[in-house]
């Protein structure tokens, strides 16, 4: 990229006077934030994405209600206020009267309510859709005003509504049929050039109603090696990096003129299994797989122990001591006799499919995995693919086992209904569901007293482990490294960049 950061004369001047000099006119500096990424983004459309990397381009231009701050404390997005009725059937926005998209046009409620009626639309295929089942209609009564009208009471909506799946719009762009070939929302970021897998170049939003911008825009350089990453941040020829790699990471605190931010996240490491083809539909093979596998060598080895064993649920607030999940400590012999008793005692063979660089200890992970799974008889052919073919693999299900990277969120709810409810949009994906797993989620939704919440979903942590379609592995962390003069980052649990927006370059 070129020069350390972008330098120009704004109209006004800084005047510097000293005793029996002339007033001298001084530069006033505005920087462009250079950056780097190992992965693009896969596509445009916020409703539709899945990919870490294009909802972290994506939550720099689109804004969704509400947001999560970094105590997973929902603050305001395009609302300032939001409430629930006594009943909890009833959910009422404030909208900010300043928010604008980047076309210039005014946020209204008109396309809030566009926005959540394309979500809601089967045809869109929007990967969020299931958290706003209980929707039954909503209201305008202003242009500022937006009315939620519940079917049901239902918790954790809110916490739904702090995701980029479920981002505002503008309802123009929904009825041209544009959204995902181009993007316009209300962020602090516009995009102004986008060449796949090679870079991206941002503009600061100077109408955006959420404050100043630390810099006049971002230029994003796609960088496969992440090596090649950590030798532009020690040249100085970028200012900030996003890092998924361990091993890279771990490397900067060692490089004097930079820093590196390091963030436990909600995002988990899991060996998917797809209880629809055989022999993966038996019981007592699933659970024979997740005895079988050490998860603490899976993460020491792929990520250098950078992460802590993890159960289903990964929020704080609900997560469940592994130790006393089913089969959290390895135990070969059980596995063995598991598989003896489904009528594999010779074991099987299987492919595991792994994406390219999300995250780049994937294959890792397939690697130990296979190793440790050829203990007892299973033999596993890893099938790398790139990212954008991957994710049209996972979300078709077309694979007997996967190993993924898939987001958290503050909400157990939230996090998990689109694939362990009857009605859950990513049904294709997860390939099972029992009446228990149903019946707890649902419990968990409509229960408004946290005592009762926490234990609702204690008892599905307890259930999903052990009737393991899913062998959850491990959680690890957010990753960011920048020059010393970056200043005023604030990463989040959920691995957001919108920190940007108040980066200043000193």
């Amino acid at each position: 990229m070129e020069g350390h950061f972008a330098r120009k004369l704004i109209s006004g001047v800084v005047l510097a006077a000293g005793l029996g000099m002339a007033a001298v006119a001084m530069p006033v500096e505005a920087a462009t934030l250079r950056m780097a990424w190992s992965q693009d983004a896969t596509g445009l459309d916020p409703h539709k994405q899945t990919a870490f990397s294009s909802i972290r381009l994506l939550e720099l231009i689109y804004e969704p209600l509400v947001r999560l701050d970094g105590s997973l404390q929902i603050v305001p997005g395009i609302a300032d206020s939001w409430q629930f009725s006594p009943d909890g059937k009833q959910l009422t926005f404030k909208l900010n009267a300043k928010a604008k998209f980047q076309n210039g046009a005014p946020v209204t409620s008109a396309d809030v309510k566009a926005s959540f009626q394309r979500i809601l639309d089967q045809a869109t295929g929007a990967v969020a859709r299931a958290n706003f089942l209980s929707i039954a209609s909503i209201d305008t009564p202003d242009a500022n005003t937006v009315v939620f009208n519940l079917s049901q009471p239902d918790v954790p909506i809110l916490t739904a509504m702090t995701s980029l799946n479920a981002a505002v719009v503008p309802a123009s762009e929904i009825a041209a049929g544009t959204i995902g070939t181009k993007a316009i929302g209300s962020g602090p970021f516009k995009l102004d050039s986008w060449v796949p897998n090679s870079k991206e170049v941002l503009s600061a939003n100077k109408d955006w109603a959420g404050g100043a911008i630390g810099v006049d825009g971002i230029n994003i350089s796609v960088l496969p090696d992440e090596t090649a990453i950590l030798a532009s941040l020690r040249t100085g020829q970028i200012d900030f990096a996003l890092l998924n790699d361990p091993l890279v990471a771990t490397l900067v605190p060692k490089e004097p003129k930079l820093q590196l931010t390091r963030t436990p996240v909600l995002s988990y490491n899991v060996l998917q299994l797809n209880p629809s083809r055989k022999p993966m539909d038996q019981l007592a093979v699933r659970q024979a797989i997740s005895c079988a596998i050490d998860r603490k060598d899976v993460m020491d080895t792929a990520a250098l122990g950078e992460g802590k064993v993890t159960g289903p649920l990964t929020m704080p607030l609900y997560a469940t001591d592994p130790g006393q999940l089913f089969c959290y400590t390895r135990d070969v012999a059980k596995a063995k006799k598991l598989m003896a008793d489904a009528g594999f005692a010779n074991g099987f063979s299987a492919t595991v499919i792994a994406a390219t660089g999300e995250p780049p200890t994937a294959t890792a992970e397939a690697q130990v995995i296979q190793s440790q799974l050829a203990e007892i008889g299973i033999k596993l052919d890893i099938k790398v693919m790139e990212l954008n073919v991957y994710v049209d693999t996972w979300l078709k299900g077309n694979f007997d086992m996967a190993v993924a990277l898939n987001g958290g969120s503050a909400d157990p709810y939230s996090m998990y209904n689109r694939y362990w409810t009857k009605t859950g949009n990513l049904q294709k994906v997860a390939n099972y569901i029992d009446d228990t797993l149903d019946s707890l989620m649902q419990k968990g939704r409509v229960e408004t007293d946290p005592a009762k919440r926490k234990a609702i979903f204690a008892e599905f942590d307890k259930h999903i482990a052990e009737v393991s379609p899913w062998i959850w592995l491990y959680t690890a962390y957010g990753y960011t490294a920048e020059q010393k003069n970056v200043q005023g980052f604030v990463p989040t649990p959920t691995g957001s960049l919108f920190g940007l927006a108040k980066v200043s370059i000193k």
